[in-house]
């Protein structure tokens, strides 16, 4: 009898998927596309350190600043969209790729820019290789880690973005002086190389290779999983899968339709993920994206900012290991709930010491607490999302979450470039509070509880 004790493939790759112990090898590949991930995050945090240095060196009123913050998430809201329709069609390792070669290519670009106009351009490049990297970054995860595992797995998988928001605000304080804004993007392209290990090592899913009809292949890859589990695991067998888990019948066509998304009990999903995805991201972009450039107009000097600015971000790694831990203790609608409200909160709190007046505890006291919810909250969207819909659609409905999102993050810089001269940072951290709320009452009117449940049982 081989590895995947005599059953059939179509009963099935998620069965045998989810009968398998975590891992080294499993972890192993998480690792590999949480480290791309991080490099990721470092190049879309970045900004937050160097604005206020970029806005100084061309003059940029705060609209035009806004402008700049705003220019990488229209990228994004184009690269998740096209991204999560191109991974349902051609799988997710290729476009997974293809997404590091355009951050790389567009990081690189952003450190020869002759102009402010031409900078908005790279950028767009670069959030385009960003907002293609997410969402199929999350559905390989997903994938590939077994449902009692799922949720903690993603979960830490956003973790990598506070700790790449703050390996980039370490690196913007040490280098910022010595090879300014400029050196910074042309250094923090190169890890786009990391390009060739995923190539090499991470398989493409099997469970989009057996929804696309490609059984063979599936089949192939689900049992080279299953070897690399067995010798991880110490030569032990493997328990019988369960009886086969079973999606909606495949389609003739094999194509994962846009139109699905709005079918049925997924129509509802559709309508949480995309305003939740829009306002939690308007609020988190308008208020993270400027935080640096803020307190250098409240009064602080540019290496104090970045330094502050990193010292409250140092919460987001508890944020996000509560959140992780919760998810699977208490669920992902109440966690979700429980992040944003707090991410409201503390954003309302912050707003009203974020002054050179207020006394630097409280100044970093009240961020703390804001990044940590902040933080909290991102974990909880990463997981959530891609356990609502089909294998088949899975990419195409993360994606496009992921891109209503962009829509948000686009507006929430250039709103707060417009607002900061009318209401101060008291009205922009309000607006900030107001959009988490908003967000908060939709999961909690319209969102559903995954927890536990195997991806084919939460599709129905």
């Amino acid at each position: 009898m081989d590895v995947h004790t005599g059953v059939s493939l179509r009963a099935n790759v998620a069965a045998r998927l989810e009968r398998l112990p975590m891992t080294r090898y499993q972890r192993s590949l998480f690792g590999i596309i949480a480290t791309a991930w991080f490099f990721d995050s470092m190049d879309l945090g970045i900004m937050t350190f160097v604005l206020g240095s970029i806005k100084a060196e061309f003059a940029l009123t705060t609209t035009q600043a806004g402008l700049l913050a705003s220019s990488s998430f229209l990228g994004m809201f184009l690269g998740a969209a096209i991204a999560g329709m191109l991974a349902d069609k051609f799988g997710r390792k290729p476009v997974f790729q293809w997404s590091m070669i355009f951050w790389g290519v567009g990081s690189l670009a952003c450190g020869f820019a002759t102009d402010v106009t031409w900078l908005m351009v790279f950028r767009v490049i670069l959030g385009f290789g960003m907002g293609m990297e997410f969402p199929i970054g999350l559905s390989m995860v997903s994938e590939i880690v077994p449902a009692k595992s799922r949720g903690k797995y993603v979960a830490i998988l956003e973790g990598f973005w506070p700790l790449g928001f703050i390996a980039a605000g370490i690196l913007a304080y040490l280098t910022l002086p010595l090879i300014g804004w400029r050196g910074i993007f042309i250094a923090l392209s190169i890890p786009a190389v990391f390009v060739f290990i995923v190539r090499r090592y991470v398989p493409e899913s099997p469970r989009w290779l057996e929804e696309v009809g490609r059984d063979a292949e599936a089949d192939a890859v689900t049992t080279r999983i299953e070897k690399h589990v067995i010798k991880a695991n110490g030569g032990k067998p493997l328990p019988t899968p369960a009886p086969p888990i079973n999606e909606m019948p495949k389609k003739q066509d094999k194509r994962a339709l846009f139109a699905e998304l709005w079918h049925g009990v997924y129509a509802k999903r559709t309508v949480m993920l995309w305003a939740l995805w829009f306002f939690a991201l308007l609020g988190y972009y308008g208020l993270t994206t400027w935080l640096g450039a803020l307190l250098q107009q409240a009064g602080y000097e540019v290496t104090k900012s970045v330094m502050y600015t990193v010292y409250i971000s140092l919460a987001g790694i508890p944020g996000f290991i509560f959140s992780a831990w919760l998810l699977e203790k208490w669920g992902r609608k109440p966690t979700c709930v429980l992040m944003l409200v707090g991410s409201a909160c503390a954003a309302y709190v912050y707003g009203q010491v974020a002054t050179a007046q207020a006394p630097v505890a409280q100044l970093i006291g009240a961020g703390l607490c804001m990044q940590f919810f902040l933080f909290g909250m991102w974990s909880v969207l990463y997981a959530y999302t891609p356990e609502l819909y089909p294998t088949r659609s899975r990419a195409t409905g993360s994606g496009f979450a992921s891109s209503i999102g962009r829509l948000g993050s686009l507006l929430g810089p250039f709103a707060v470039g417009v607002i900061l001269p009318m209401t101060g940072h008291t009205g922009v951290f309000t607006l900030g509070a107001i959009s988490f709320g908003i967000a908060a009452l939709v999961v909690i009117v319209m969102g559903t509880e995954t927890k536990g449940r195997s991806l084919e049982e939460v599709s129905g």
